[in-house]
This record gives structure tokens, C-alpha cells and sequence, in this order.
């Protein structure tokens, strides 16, 4: 459903010198510099699939969607999007698409959101009963009832955010571009937008490319993670594989029956009491002796064996990447970004 070849995207920026002296020589000589927003990278996606795009600002990622959007055109490489070229910008190629961005909003400010989806019916030349067949799926399942004779001013952010994702969703594409859709939201909200395209995904067998800093947006709805930095790709696989490799810790959590002896303390190393239970962060090579240990030398009532927080994968393999630009190593596959 959507591929990328070699895909580059090249700015070209000026360069000011500081100070006042550097800015007069710019207005009759200006330096300009390349930045390689989005640099040699290639990923394929079945139909249907739910993958997450990840990376660190200005790692290259919104690029990317645009130029598979058909918003920005690449200055190398190729791309294909449900059999079309996405910059051709064929409506039919829009028709099988959307990109729905956190941060801007396509709904109109003082009218309320059931003219949008009215507006957006005649833009894509939607089928009376077909159309309102689909709103009403999408007006049960963002439960959007009493907002839609409401002005967009009116609503709270979460609410226009419901609002956005059906007037992107009315014409039913194949292809969502989800770029940071539940930015700025609360945590009930995030869930509700989370578990809406879990449910739309399921119903519809569209294919999700999602963007997100909130990592339990990831952990909820993306099996596959693409991860790209300094516009190069670094890691493309299961999320699974991606906290084994780069999460190798586990957090060991024991709940005990009675404060533990100095001696059952001593033998139970490298557990420590914390707010009245025993923890510690283990390599999970490790895992098995400290548990076995545990049950033999303490009154343990509980023990649980945590994973490593996503975040903290993500930090680990973003901090690995830094290191080794720092140190002018050639980068492993993947990552760059917005440098317009």
C-alpha cells in the first residue's frame, strides 16, 4: 500500500553570518548551505498494517508524510501510495488518502462541525446515502452527537480533535497519515482517540502510518516501528524486537509478608526496600537467579517482573544514535527532518 525508494528531501538554506555586519553582507551576498531533511529512506507497508513512525524532533518524519502525501516532492527517490504517485496529486490518488496533523485543523472556526462534513461531501463528490452512511458510523463511534450543531470555537481541543478525525475520515480512504493526532489532548482522550483508530483500522482494513511523541500512542496501536534520525533510517521492525534490543533491563518488584531481616535484605541483593517493597533494575540474563533467589531468602507475599518503559527504549536508542553522530560514525539505516 505505500512504498518508499531512496526517498530524499534536500533544503537549501540560507546561511547568516552574526551580528549586525553579517546581516548587510547577506542582503548582497547570501551563503546557502544543503540540509538534508530526509536522506536515503526506504520502508514498504502491507494494506491494512498499523505502523508507527518515530523519531526525535527534526529527525525527518513529517517530511516524510508530506512528501508521501503528496505535499512536498522529493528532490530524490521514489514513492508509491495505494498504486499512485503521491506529488502527481491525482484526485484519485486524494481520494484513497488523508493527513490529519495535531496541529492544524481543517474544520471552519465559527461554523459548527456538520457543515465541514457538508462541505466535504460536495469537495469529494460523495454519494448522498453512501456519505451518510459513513458520518453516521463515524458520529457513533467518536460518540460526536451533541458537538455537531455546535460552533468549532465552542468545542474543548479533544472535542474538535473527534471532529477532525471524522470530516478526514468521511470518504472512507485507504490511507491514513496520522501525524501527532492526540497532541495537547488528556489522557482520556488520548484513549479515546487511540482506541477509535484501533476500531477504524479494524472496520475499514485502512492502512495507519501514525507519528507520536506520547509512546503509549505507539504501544497501544502500533505492532511494526519505523524509526528514522538525522533523516536516515535506523530501525524498521516489531515494537517487540525494538524494546528487546534496546531495552535489555527488567524491573524486578517484590511484595513482602513483613519488613525483611538485615540478613535476608543482604542475601536478596541487589533488591532494595522502595515505599515498603523490594526493586531492582536487573539485565534479563539475570532475571531467573534473582527471582529464584528471592523466593528462597524472603516472605514473599508478591513478585512481578516489569517491562522497561517504552520511553526509556526510545531515549536509549535515540541517545546511541546521537553519540555516534557526535562521534562521525556512519549512521545505521534511517532519519531526518522539517527544515524548510
Amino acid at each position: 500500500m505505500i512504498r518508499a525508494e531512496g526517498l530524499t528531501k534536500v533544503y537549501r538554506v540560507a546561511k547568516k553570518a552574526p551580528g549586525l555586519w553579517g546581516s548587510i553582507r547577506g542582503i548582497f551576498r547570501r551563503e546557502r548551505v544543503d540540509v538534508r531533511a530526509v536522506d536515503d529512506v526506504s520502508f514498504a507497508i502491507e494494506p491494512g498494517e498499523r505502523v508507527g513512525f518515530l523519531g526525535p524532533n527534526g529527525a525527518g518524519k513529517t517530511t516524510t508524510l508530506k512528501m508521501l502525501s503528496g505535499l512536498l516532492v522529493p528532490t530524490g527517490g521514489s514513492a508509491e501510495v495505494a498504486g499512485h504517485r503521491p506529488w502527481s496529486r491525482e484526485p484519485a490518488f486524494l481520494r484513497k488518502i488523508t493527513l490529519v496533523m495535531g496541529q492544524k485543523q481543517q474544520l471552519l472556526w465559527d461554523l459548527p462541525p456538520g457543515e465541514t462534513f457538508e462541505l466535504n461531501r460536495a469537495l469529494f463528490d460523495l454519494e448522498r446515502r453512501p456519505y451518510e452512511e459513513t458520518r453516521d458510523e463515524l458520529v457513533e463511534l467518536l460518540e460526536l452527537g451533541p458537538l455537531l450543531e455546535r460552533p468549532v470555537r465552542q468545542l474543548s481541543l479533544g472535542e474538535r480533535m473527534k471532529c477532525e478525525l471524522a470530516a478526514a475520515l468521511l470518504h472512507r480512504p485507504a490511507v491514513l497519515f496520522l501525524d501527532e493526532p492526540t497532541i495537547g489532548l488528556d489522557v482520556r482522550m488520548q484513549v479515546a482517540v487511540r482506541q477509535f483508530v484501533e476500531e477504524w483500522n479494524r472496520r475499514a482494513g485502512a492502512t495507519v502510518l501514525l507519528t507520536s511523541h506520547y509512546m503509549a500512542d505507539i504501544a497501544a496501536l502500533c505492532p511494526r516501528v519505523i524509526v528514522i534520525a538525522q533523516g536516515k533510517l535506523r530501525y524498521d521492525g516489531p515494537l517487540a524486537e525494538l524494546v528487546r534490543r534496546y531495552g535489555p533491563d527488567r524491573r524486578v518488584v517484590v511484595q513482602v509478608i513483613r519488613p525483611p531481616t538485615p540478613e535476608e535484605l543482604a542475601a536478596a541483593a541487589p533488591l532494595v526496600l522502595e515505599e515498603g517493597k523490594l526493586a531492582a533494575l536487573v539485565p534479563s540474563n539475570e532475571v531467573k537467579a534473582l527471582v529464584d533467589r528471592a523466593l528462597r531468602v524472603l516472605p514473599v507475599q508478591d513478585l512481578t517482573i516489569e517491562e522497561p518503559p517504552l520511553e526509556r527504549v526510545i531515549a536509549r536508542l535515540f541517545g546511541e544514535e546521537a553519540a555516534r553522530g557526535a562521534d562521525g560514525e556512519a549512521p545505521p539505516p534511517g532519519e531526518a527532518e522539517d527544515a524548510a
